[in-house]
């Protein structure tokens, strides 16, 4: 979890692609970063292949909205 942490304080204000181990992928910018979780800024033209529904705070429809993803769950970010 350490190594997903100092590439996310790398690429803070970045353009990125998160995949996770769960099969999802997220395109967004990394706005913040803690010792547990990675805040991505999305936006309407954004893929994301994950839906969590109302109350999450993001979706379909929801452009602009702030994730947050768990570092434990990251697999690989990318640069887009």
């Amino acid at each position: 979890m350490e190594e997903m942490y100092d590439v996310c304080r790398r690429h803070m204000n970045c353009r990125v692609r998160v995949h996770t181990r769960c099969g999802e992928c997220y395109d967004g910018v990394i706005v913040n970063v803690d010792r547990n979780n990675v805040y991505l800024r999305t936006s309407g033209g954004v893929r994301i292949s994950g839906w969590f529904g109302p109350g999450f705070g993001y979706g379909p429809g929801f452009g602009g909205d702030i994730l947050a993803l768990s570092l434990f769950t990251l697999l690989a970010i990318a640069l887009i």
